[in-house]
């Protein structure tokens, strides 16, 4: 390790190989999975992605924008960023676009709003 101080006495090489190899076989994963906690990582983007995941028959834009007490064009905005990273879907009903989470992210984003509600419901009680 030049330029720096490690207090380790040996180096496991084969750790060090094991999990290189396990970074690197995970790199695409890692990649989007960056991209959808980074989309979310926006509190407005969260609000929506909670709504979309407890509303699981979607949400247009219109409902959103009451919802959350904003333009019609910011919500339009957020839901395009989503969209963009591939979070979200449409789904058209005749004039009106309704939005939801795809099945794939929700594996990895509902645990955190599972830690939301159960927040939630203790602060109630008290």
């Amino acid at each position: 390790m030049d330029g720096q101080n490690c207090i380790r006495l040996y180096a496991d090489e084969l750790l060090i190989k094991e999990c290189r190899h396990k970074i690197k076989s995970a790199e695409s994963s890692f990649s989007r999975l960056s991209k959808v906690l980074s989309a979310a990582g926006n509190k407005v983007r969260l609000k929506i992605l909670y709504l979309l995941e407890e509303e699981g028959g979607g949400l247009c834009v219109c409902d959103l924008s009451d919802i959350l007490e904003m333009s019609i064009p910011a919500v339009s905005q957020h839901l395009r960023k989503l969209k963009d990273v591939g979070i979200i879907q449409p789904r058209r009903e005749g004039q009106t676009i309704f939005y939801s989470m795809k099945e794939e992210h929700l594996k990895v984003i509902r645990p955190l709003f599972e830690h939301i509600t159960i927040t939630n419901r203790k602060k109630q009680k008290v």
